[in-house]
């Protein structure tokens, strides 16, 4: 899947244009907010697996 700079700025367009200049910035930091919680999760998950796989001591 790859994005251009047409295709990317065309997203952005239909986003201005569906939410409006002053609420993207809200949008854009809740999104970073919900990927960095999903990531620590996954990583704590993995973390848990690698623990549940090595041998005891």
């Amino acid at each position: 899947m790859n994005l251009g700079f047409g295709e990317i700025a065309l997203i952005v367009f239909v986003a201005l244009l569906l939410f409006g200049p002053k609420k993207l910035p809200e949008l854009g930091k809740a999104a970073g907010k919900t990927l960095k919680e999903f990531k620590n999760a996954t990583k704590g998950i993995m973390e848990d697996a690698e623990k549940e796989k090595a041998p005891p001591k």
